[in-house]
């Protein structure tokens, strides 16, 4: 240090000196020791001491403002380190976030300490390693996942993909920071598809064009109450040209097979997003799609504009990918399907067991899966009735 007195000169102050020149002495030290060039390895052990020795003796306020001082260093050790990170107070997401010289040791220790506001601070800097990426995601809690939306220098995958997509799900903070991201798959964020803007939205249904869609449950029923896709957009066209939303509500938790609060949200989406995915699952194309998306839109501004945009994902989107989309939106299917299909080998579809009592278990999924289809097929053949009368 500039002017650094010998180790015994300064115990013997702090001895006699009392509180007042213990805060002094702190900030003083702290200051020199954050202005010096390279420290020499035994002044950097002999200020050690002295910090340790200081920082208890003081005031709450001096060691903040010493703390704060001594964060400016280039020169911080693990032990000058802790001492920062433990009395610099307010001052905790600056050093954190802007101190590119702290060290993982440290890092690893803050996350093992468990006060998710720390290490929400930790998740946000910039180049973490693979060991303080995978000690950070285990941690429960909405602060942190927050961070991690929102630092760029993190590219999710595997393990990471879907853990920042359930929490997405359940946090539209998370959500709106993914959506914002453009090295971010945003097919991840179908969950999380009515909390987004509608522009936002957009960008998840071109996600699926050309993906390679896992199969599900609902795929089976689609190709079964598809013949009926005229009927089911006639119907359409009538009760949202009168803007009976309650009636389409009922309509779609009849044919769709979704609970009716999730029909509600589609139903009164005036963006026109979640309708096309229930269009597009029926497979209805860009000529009798849009007609039924004109009368459910409210486009008050570039109404052209929007509409072109979904003739394009008509044409780009094909129906087994909005299927797989109201599967998730259903509980049918996980989301990280996705990652599983893209890796997998072709599928062989194995024929329907005839029933078995030694496998009552699946003989009751079976006559699940069957009930949804009759349910629809109802549906269906009740719009065929009162297209006809």
């Amino acid at each position: 240090m500039i002017g650094f007195q010998p180790y015994e000169t300064f115990e013997l102050l702090i001895e006699t000196g009392g509180i007042d020149r213990a805060n002094t002495l702190l900030v003083a030290a702290c200051d020199a020791y954050s202005r010096r060039p390279k420290p020499l390895p035994t002044e950097r052990m002999q200020f050690e001491a002295l910090a340790q020795r200081l920082f208890p003796t003081a005031s709450d306020s001096a060691r903040a403002v010493a703390a704060s001082k001594l964060a400016r260093s280039d020169f911080l050790s693990p032990i000058l380190e802790k001492l920062v990170v433990e009395n610099i107070g307010d001052e905790l997401a600056s050093f954190l976030e802007n101190n590119e010289a702290v060290s993982e040791e440290l890092l690893l220790g803050i996350i093992e300490g468990g006060d998710v506001s720390k290490i929400a601070l930790v998740a946000k800097r910039k180049n973490l390693t693979k060991k303080l990426v995978g000690k950070i995601f285990p941690v429960n809690s909405r602060k942190v996942y927050r961070s991690l939306s929102q630092n760029r220098s993190i590219h999710f995958s595997g393990p990471y993909l879907r853990a920042i997509s359930k929490a997405a799900a359940m946090d539209q903070v998370v959500a709106h920071s993914l959506a914002s991201r453009e090295d971010f798959d945003k097919a991840y964020l179908l969950p999380a598809f009515f909390d987004l803007k509608e522009e936002d939205r957009l960008e998840v249904l071109k996600a699926f064009q050309g993906r390679k869609i896992p199969r599900t449950k609902m795929h089976r029923t689609y190709e079964h109450i598809s013949v009926a896709t005229a009927e089911f957009t006639q119907a359409m066209m009538k009760l949202l040209s009168k803007n009976r939303r309650p009636e389409v509500t009922r309509l779609l938790t009849q044919i769709t097979g979704l609970d009716e609060v999730r029909c509600g949200e589609i139903a009164h989406d005036a963006s026109g997003a979640a309708l096309f995915v229930v269009l597009r699952a029926f497979g209805c194309n860009e000529y009798d799609g849009l007609k039924v998306l004109i009368h459910a839109t409210a486009h008050d501004r570039n109404s052209s504009s929007a509409l072109a945009q979904y003739t394009r994902l008509f044409k780009m989107i094909e129906p087994d990918a909005m299927v797989f989309a109201m599967s998730v939106w259903r509980g049918d299917a996980e989301i990280s399907a996705l990652a599983r299909e893209a890796s997998s080998a072709p599928i062989s579809h194995e024929p329907v067991a005839p029933y078995s009592r030694r496998t009552p278990n699946l003989d009751k999924a079976a006559d699940s899966a069957t009930d949804a289809v009759e349910r629809a097929m109802q549906a269906v053949q009740k719009l065929r009735n009162n297209r006809a009368s």
